[in-house]
């Protein structure tokens, strides 16, 4: 019987992950990406910026921790090398061939400002299609990371092929459970805490491989019991509050901080908030929003799809906006927030209409 709880918690996540992107695009507390605010910190707090310190310790790691459930149910139903075929053309297909069909066009953008200071000056065509295609994985990191941990998992079976650490997990009582976000605090600890700019200490503090690897695992082993989930819906209502008391202190205490640096990410209190918020939600949707309808069978089929073509929306008009137009802040975040709701459903429609574009963008083999 499928739990559409977790469904529905993964949409839901995504959509968050739409609107953080809205808002980090204009954000000026110093988070590496986007084009900037509208002032600098102090002088102008843009306390709209809160949205990025709430959401930003627990959507990803949700997001890993729900992949490695839904691992392990799709595994129950099918061979190891059947599932990783999928795996692979579902997620390392359009995080590579995906990068030159359609991501270079987010890549434009991340790189015209540069351009426009002459730095591909004489650079041939080619050579510069070839950079905006990379330039252009952006949010793609995320299913690049899951389908390397994917292809971690089919050691993870072996060594574990009698179920043993599986079965151990399964027995942890709510004490146990909430005790496991020592685990995500050590996993922050593994990003390099001073990245040196001549380095890929940068990558690998965006691709977080050891740290989003933790929440997968935890996934596989300790949240996809039956008895464990029981455990964490029926502590939703005590989970969620200290989250939001948590998460209150955390943005009081913070607020102004680049949000995204190793410092801050290893901080106790971002640990805390973050796995108090995955339980929490895990919780509370198990306990309320295990139900379907047809908006949430559409949100079902087509979040991966509206993840994978979303920032193109807010690259471009999130670009266009800043620089050529004269628009108060507070429109530029409606429109964008309306576009990027609206558009990206749009763009996925179409383009996985187009055959050979399916395949390419989104790893789809046939019509849906």
């Amino acid at each position: 019987m499928r739990k559409h709880w977790i469904d529905n918690l993964r949409w839901v996540t995504v959509l968050l992950v739409l609107f953080y992107h809205v808002i980090y695009f204009y954000n000026n507390k110093g988070v590496f990406g986007g084009i900037g605010g509208f002032g600098d910190y102090p002088a102008t707090p843009q306390y709209q910026d809160i949205v990025m310190y709430l959401l930003y310790p627990w959507f990803m790691p949700m997001l890993f921790l729900l992949a490695g459930v839904s691992a392990r149910y799709a595994l129950q139903r099918h061979s190891g090398k059947e599932w990783f075929s999928a795996r692979t053309r579902k997620l390392l297909v359009p995080a590579t061939i995906g990068l030159f069909v359609f991501h270079w066009m987010v890549g434009y953008f991340n790189t015209v400002v540069a351009d426009r200071a002459g730095v591909f000056e004489g650079i041939p065509g080619v050579v510069k299609y070839g950079i905006m295609a990379v330039s252009g994985t952006g949010p793609l990191w995320f299913i690049q990371d899951l389908w390397l941990f994917s292809l971690l998992l089919l050691l993870v079976r072996k060594l574990d092929a009698k179920d043993r650490l599986w079965n151990a997990c399964g027995k942890l009582n709510i004490v146990w459970i909430i005790l496991l976000g020592v685990l995500f605090w050590v996993g922050e600890h593994t990003l390099v805490r001073n990245p040196r700019p001549e380095s890929l200490d940068g990558l690998w503090n965006l691709y977080k491989p050891l740290f989003y690897l933790i929440p997968f695992l935890m996934g596989w082993f300790v949240f996809s019991h039956d008895e464990v989930q029981e455990k964490v819906k029926n502590a939703w209502i005590p989970l969620l509050a200290c989250a939001v008391v948590s998460g209150i202190i955390l943005v009081a205490t913070t607020f102004g901080q680049d949000n995204t640096s190793p410092q801050y990410l290893g901080s106790p209190l971002n640990c805390l908030y973050g796995w108090l918020a995955c339980l929490a939600l895990m919780g509370w949707f198990s306990a309320k929003f295990d139900r379907t309808g047809k908006f949430a069978g559409y949100m079902t089929h087509s979040s991966f799809g509206l993840y994978i073509v979303h920032y193109l929306v807010v690259a471009s008009l999130g670009y266009m906006m800043k620089l050529y137009t004269q628009l108060p802040p507070w429109a530029m975040y409606l429109i964008l927030t309306v576009a990027v709701f609206t558009l990206s459903p749009l763009l996925y429609e179409v383009l996985h209409r187009i055959p050979f574009v399916r395949w390419c963008v989104f790893g789809e083999k046939g019509r849906k």
